[in-house]
């Protein structure tokens, strides 16, 4: 049982791995800009018709 200290012993911190980057082309970057207000627009939407009252939750 001496060897509990061992068994629980921190692992190494490890280094973070580079991220990629990409170029895009202006229009390939307004079309995602696009899709994204789209999704807001629908989130906000559903959001409207959820009943606003959070009293019923266990």
């Amino acid at each position: 049982m001496s060897d509990t200290n061992i068994t629980f012993k921190k692992a190494p911190k490890r280094k973070a791995a580079k991220g990629k980057s990409i170029s895009v082309s202006p229009e390939m970057r307004q079309a995602y800009a696009d899709l994204i207000q789209e999704r807001a627009e629908k989130q906000e939407v559903y959001g409207r018709h959820l009943p606003q009252d959070e009293t019923r939750r266990r």
